[in-house]
């Protein structure tokens, strides 16, 4: 048997130690309804927020996995700054949000890492019980650049993505052939241009692909707080299945 099977990680939010989900175990990380941080190692790349849904008791179901990177204004060592936007922040007060809810932490002046992204994810879908063929990726601002990079360089992991107000890099845009697109961006934003994402969809249509992009009117960089207050974001990702 791997070695963590039985590993254990402290939690930031309470000063207890709490087994993680184990291994082909039911034993859960949380109580349904939940959300608290799991502390970085080498095995899970970056500390996170995990949030499991009251879907969770549902025995034998696998879930589907929403995986939130912030932007650079949550930077540092505060994990209780991710629940400012986004997912980590909508659990709070919905404990029937239908995703395990996976939300990193990235430390000060640093940029998300694709390897450390990678190692995250594998360590979440060794403790927990999450339908492979239903893994979304979301994000905003620098969190949105790392969505569309990510996705693309590993264009056979995630069903759906919704990058926010970030930028994609066109000569990869191929990669995204096979994965649908959601993205969105505020018409005034002058921190990253709307063409970071508009072009990017573009690019992904020409190449076969299905994305589509939502323009705010007359709204800046926070285009994220409209679309993540939106059911019809988390309708559409749940529609999404790769398949297996």
């Amino acid at each position: 048997m791997p070695n963590d099977r039985f590993d254990i990680v402290k939690l930031y939010i309470f000063p207890a130690i709490a087994a993680l989900f184990l291994a082909g175990c039911a034993t859960p990380l949380l109580r349904p309804g939940e959300q608290r941080a799991v502390l970085a190692s080498k095995a899970s790349g970056y500390p996170y927020l995990m949030f499991v849904p009251k879907a969770a008791t549902t025995h034998g179901k696998a879930i589907p996995l929403l995986i939130f990177l912030h932007g650079s204004g949550e930077r540092g060592s505060d994990i209780e700054k991710v629940k400012i936007h986004g997912p980590p922040k909508r659990v709070l007060t919905r404990p029937d949000f239908p995703f395990v809810t996976v939300s990193p932490l990235l430390e000060a002046d640093g940029d998300w890492d694709v390897e450390k992204l990678d190692a995250m994810l594998a360590q979440v879908r060794r403790k927990v019980d999450v339908d492979p063929a239903r893994l979304y990726l979301t994000g905003l601002s620098r969190g949105g650049h790392a969505t569309w990079r990510w996705a693309a360089a590993r264009s056979g992991t995630f069903a759906a993505i919704a990058p926010i107000a970030g930028r994609g890099d066109v000569t990869q845009a191929c990669n995204l052939e096979n994965i649908p697109v959601w993205a969105f961006h505020g018409d005034k934003d002058n921190v990253v241009e709307p063409k970071g994402s508009s072009e990017m969809v573009d690019a992904i249509n020409a190449c076969g692909g299905s994305a589509r992009v939502t323009i705010y009117s007359d709204t800046g960089h926070d285009s994220w707080t409209r679309t993540y207050d939106n059911p019809a974001l988390y309708a559409w990702l749940l529609a999404q299945h790769k398949n297996k």
